[in-house]
């Protein structure tokens, strides 16, 4: 009986692209690979973001594929060209896959802000616990919590209906950007870089008000608490 089997590929520096779980049945086994890295992690929102579903395809090059058995490791080569009827080069795909992953990392980012602004609120409503309404303690806490919740609606929307309801956030603008960039394996738009570049700094606006209500909002109640 076979132990757990992974099969790993890596890039050109020796860096983790993607894990494949291959199949454990006698004989001969095939398996897929996307030929994508993995999709960005993406703050909760209420609606889904469909753009960045997916990770971008790798840009042409070899590859290894790396099969560990227990301590046994078995390595080939994985040769992925161009296709011959794309209108765009090698050079083009590679300026594609960089402003992907560009917003690929935008995303990370926004998630942990997210993550650490839910983690806030989770606390305040923790300490709002038991306090009577009239309390002046509960007054601050509650106020505490709408600059958190604030700055939270800066980075997600919160009302299903998106363009229609007229709140799309830094995730949606985001999200139809990383889409649009994925589309297009060619070389991506001057513009398009620069709103990575926009969208990175309003985030960065939101972390700045994050750090004052954590680090000076907060501190203020911590006596009181």
């Amino acid at each position: 009986v076979y132990g757990p089997i992974k099969l790993e590929i890596l890039d050109a520096a020796g860096k983790l692209v993607d894990t494949v779980t291959p199949s454990k049945r006698r004989g001969i086994n095939r398996t897929t690979w996307t030929m994508r890295v993995k999709p960005p992690a993406v703050p909760r929102a209420a609606q889904i973001a469909f753009g960045a579903s997916r990770g971008p395809r790798v840009v042409p090059g070899t590859y290894t594929l790396r099969m560990t058995r227990g301590t046994e490791v078995v390595e080939t080569k994985l040769a992925i060209g161009l296709d011959r009827r794309a209108p765009y080069t090698v050079a083009d795909r590679k300026a594609q896959f960089d402003a992907v992953m560009k917003a690929h990392g935008l995303f990370d980012e926004m998630t942990k802000l997210a993550v650490r602004i839910d983690g806030a609120r989770d606390a305040v409503r923790d300490r709002l616990k038991g306090l009577p309404d009239g309390d002046e303690l509960t007054r601050k806490l509650r106020a505490l919590l709408d600059k958190l919740e604030a700055a939270r609606k800066q980075i997600v929307a919160t009302t299903e209906g998106g363009a229609i309801t007229g709140e799309e956030r830094i995730r949606e603008h985001l999200d139809r950007l990383y889409g649009a960039l994925d589309r297009w394996e060619g070389r991506p738009a001057k513009y398009k870089l620069e709103r990575i570049d926009v969208l990175r700094r309003e985030l960065g606006d939101v972390e700045k008000t994050v750090d004052a209500i954590v680090g000076k909002d907060a501190r203020a109640l911590d006596d009181e608490l």
